[in-house]
């Protein structure tokens, strides 16, 4: 974040995001407002070829699902109380520790770290039939935690969890997440990134609620991680042992850096003044059938010794871009003709110091 996250910092009441949006909306097109109100005509217009015109189109949807959009919008009365009493150097700490429902508070933070949240890491529920408890009508109010992991409410209304056998078993759990996806975005940077911990249940529902709220175009990857190893007992002899994580960014990522490459082997023993290098394959894994402009001899100029192609597998380079590599003193030649010529690789001429991470 971009500011000291102490609880003086934050606006204790929720942020009016429809208001917002529609501030935003009159930036952008204030003359398809007309006494306060879209006129989604003129919306249209402005939007010319990019307005959907067929009746039929792809779509997820489900049941509940406009309720849930509305549960993201609809401000809280709620308030956060500070508890001093509670917590560790209060007065010096850097850190926020909120306990609560984590909707009621996501709409708490709104106002203060709107746009402002580099990365944010969630865990949400599997959907595993047992691990997270809904209300039946869908509704949400200023129930707190505590009450939401009871069997009833207060007011004595049934709480029930999640089952399999229900009818609604995934529109639940994407009734639960999609609020909470939605008011997670705008917490995020322009260059922002999400990550969220999910397993084979609800992952092909998440990545297309994703898809809807951060757009298909910011997914960035999804992360395959081994959780368990395997079991013996598993149904079909086939052991479920992986989790993922699915990553998303707000707009505007740049990358992540990967993971730093080892210079180890890197090294400079003929005092060559372009610096430290190793040394790489001078071939390809291409027939000379299918590169015959790659298969031909290679002579060292100085020894005279000449090195056969592979006809399974050619030179890299045509002849030109070779010699000029040669001319370069890029190209190693051994003593033994048994061996092949060699390329050096500079450590200085690499695009990047990183490796990609795997995903």
């Amino acid at each position: 974040m971009t500011q000291q996250p102490n609880l003086q910092s934050i606006d204790g009441q929720s942020m009016n995001l429809t208001d917002h949006n529609l501030e935003q909306l009159k930036q952008l097109f204030p003359n398809v407002f007309t006494e306060g109100k879209i006129d989604f005509d003129a919306l249209k217009s402005e939007l010319g070829a990019h307005v959907e015109k067929e009746n039929e189109r792809y779509q997820f949807t489900w049941n509940g699902k406009e309720q849930a959009k509305r549960m993201a919008t609809t401000p809280t009365l709620g308030t956060l109380r500070p508890a001093p009493e509670e917590s560790v150097n209060w007065e010096t700490t850097e850190n926020l520790y909120i306990e609560g429902d984590n909707l009621e508070v996501l709409k708490l933070l709104q106002k203060s770290y709107f746009g402002k949240v580099k990365m944010i890491y969630i865990d949400p529920p599997y959907n595993t039939g047992k691990d997270f408890v809904y209300k039946d009508d869908f509704k949400d109010n200023l129930a707190n935690y505590q009450r939401l992991t009871g069997q009833k409410d207060d007011e004595g209304n049934p709480l029930t969890t999640n089952s399999d056998s229900s009818g609604r078993y995934h529109s639940n759990w994407l009734n639960m997440m999609y609020p909470r996806l939605k008011l997670a975005r705008n917490l995020l940077k322009d260059d922002g990134v999400i990550f969220i911990s999910i397993d084979d249940n609800e992952v092909h529902n998440l990545r297309k609620i994703c898809d809807e709220i951060f757009g298909e175009g910011n997914f960035v990857a999804e992360l395959l991680w081994k959780r368990r190893a395997s079991s013996a007992m598993a149904d079909n002899n086939v052991s479920s042992d992986h989790e993922y994580v699915i990553c998303y960014q707000k707009g505007l990522l740049k990358g992540f850096s990967g993971i730093e490459k080892d210079f180890k082997s890197y090294s400079n023993p003929d005092e060559d003044p372009r610096g430290d290098w190793v040394t790489g394959d001078l071939t390809v894994g291409m027939t000379a059938s299918m590169r015959p402009n790659q298969a031909y001899d290679l002579i060292d100029p100085e020894t005279g010794i000449s090195y056969p192609h592979n006809p399974n597998r050619v030179w890299a380079y045509i002849p030109e871009s070779m010699n000029k590599l040669i001319q370069e003193g890029r190209v190693i030649f051994p003593k033994d003709v048994e061996k092949r010529p060699m390329l050096k690789r500079f450590k200085n001429e690499l695009k990047s110091t990183f490796n990609p991470f795997s995903s």
